[in-house]
């Protein structure tokens, strides 16, 4: 490109969109790229504080601001998302469907590592609905070298940087546990939280068993559900150290592989995460779900909702961002719970 006074610019191609920005008002291109400029222009140009302005020289190594944003966004689209039109360099990509936005971090870090460009996403792993803002991307300089480019896609490999995983209303079964709620002594108000936690993603509990603090009855419990092909089980109570508290053994025993028991997160500290042979999960859930606003829970659940599997890895990640500063009023996940880097 070619700088130019604006007096001397009629009948130029300009190579950028021209921004007015009036406090309060619009922020918007008055002109855009490959407009040609007209003796009519030159008053507006002057009055947006443009002097001078670039205009367009042929040059083949060179690509231009909004066909380098379509790089990065090629490079960035994954299922579930669309693309809106180049706007002063800058292509942002929406949500088409209610689901887990899931973003390669390390990918993403190795693009925004060359300099020159950018790609700013939301936080990954959480959900988004249908029109949510997901990815926003440009190059930094007005036009930048092709080459530029050829590294960011060898940076970005075959695959798409992000995505859009659909959630799928699963059937849930929920094994309470513990004496005094086997016994009549208490009420269960844990399976109620689940069930409204559940019925938000459309999920409907199919079974329900309550058991003593025995882990052979509770063992038996998970079978029966297990048989009976329901695709989640919770189990709810005896999560802790205690010498009456058996859930721990009672999913081991019945054969689930446990991925981890604890997580470095609070409030949830005391989280049992296991899968069945077949890959149906078996939580055990501690009694900071059934009264903490936002626990381990609501990070694990949308993974089972998209079948993202929860690894021990994912898990122990957690711990730098892991704790819940129980805000007097609740914005998650709209703040830092969960949002480790």
């Amino acid at each position: 490109m070619k700088l130019m006074r604006t007096e001397d610019a009629v009948g130029q191609v300009l190579c950028h969109d021209i921004t007015q920005i009036i406090k309060g008002v619009t922020k918007d291109a008055v002109f855009r790229k490959g407009h040609i400029i007209r003796p009519e222009d030159i008053p507006v140009l002057l009055s947006v504080g443009k002097e001078h302005v670039y205009i367009w020289e042929n040059d083949d190594t060179m690509l231009h601001e909004n066909d380098a944003a379509e790089i990065l966004r090629q490079l960035c689209q994954g299922p579930g998302m669309h693309a809106t039109a180049p706007k002063e360099g800058k292509i942002e990509l929406i949500a088409d469907r209610d689901g887990l936005f899931m973003a390669d971090t390390e990918r993403l870090r190795s693009i925004n590592q060359l300099g020159d460009m950018m790609i700013a996403t939301i936080a990954g792993g959480f959900p988004v609905r249908a029109g949510d803002r997901l990815c926003g991307t440009r190059v930094i300089p007005l036009v930048i070298k092709k080459d530029r480019m050829e590294e960011a896609r060898a940076a970005a490999g075959t695959e798409p940087l992000l995505s859009v995983l659909p959630f799928r209303a699963k059937s849930f079964g929920v094994v309470t546990t513990g004496s005094e709620v086997y016994r009549g002594l208490i009420e269960d108000t844990f399976t109620p939280v689940i069930e409204e936690k559940l019925a938000e993603y459309g999920c409907v509990m199919a079974a329900h068993e309550i058991c003593d603090d025995r882990d052979e009855e509770i063992t038996k419990a998970i079978r029966r559900m297990a048989d009976e092909g329901i695709e989640m089980i919770f189990c709810t109570g005896g999560m802790s150290v205690d010498p009456d508290d058996r859930t721990p053994l009672a999913i081991r025993n019945s054969g689930a592989r446990i991925v981890s028991y604890g997580a470095p997160v609070l409030p949830g500290a005391m989280f049992l995460m296991s899968y069945l042979p077949d890959g149906r999960p078996v939580c055990g859930l501690p009694g900071c779900v059934m009264y903490a606003g936002r626990t381990i829970f609501d990070l694990v659940l949308p993974r089972l909702l998209a079948d993202v599997p929860v690894t021990s890895d994912w898990l122990s990640g957690l711990g730098h961002g892991g704790l819940c500063l129980n805000c007097p009023e609740c914005h998650f996940p709209n703040c830092g719970f969960g949002k480790g880097i």
